[in-house]
């Protein structure tokens, strides 16, 4: 279900959007690209620092969307190329994958799993 192209973009330098809804509305927070990791059963895994609000609002609506890009690869209409998530997540904060994503972000207090229900290319 992953695209063979969002595994490239993630290859690159790039920045990634996760908003979520929580009881104040929607928020938004950043990581990057090389933070992302895909599992052999298609998750993504992204290391939790300070992402409390974020965490917070998956606990009351676990929901979200999530969108990365980089420059670098090429897209449906030139350089560049872009992805929109949609799906599910969990925050981990104990398990092999939290364990794994510690061994590698030793600042991750936590691990956010995220299953998508769809991806589609946006450039």
């Amino acid at each position: 279900m992953i695209p063979e192209k969002m595994v490239e973009v993630l290859k690159h330098d790039g920045v990634v959007a996760i908003a979520t809804v929580g009881q104040d509305g929607p928020h938004m927070v950043n990581t990057w690209n090389s933070y992302l990791r895909i599992t052999e059963d298609e998750r993504l895994l992204i290391p939790v620092g300070y992402m409390y609000r974020t965490e917070a609002n998956i606990a009351f609506n676990n929901r979200l969307l999530i969108t990365l890009g980089s420059s670098k690869v090429a897209g449906n209409i030139g350089p560049g190329t872009g992805f929109l998530i949609k799906g599910t997540a969990s925050i981990e904060s104990s398990g092999t994958e939290f364990e794994a994503t510690k061994a590698k972000f030793a600042w991750a207090r936590a691990v956010m799993a995220v299953t998508a229900d769809s991806i589609t290319q946006t450039l």
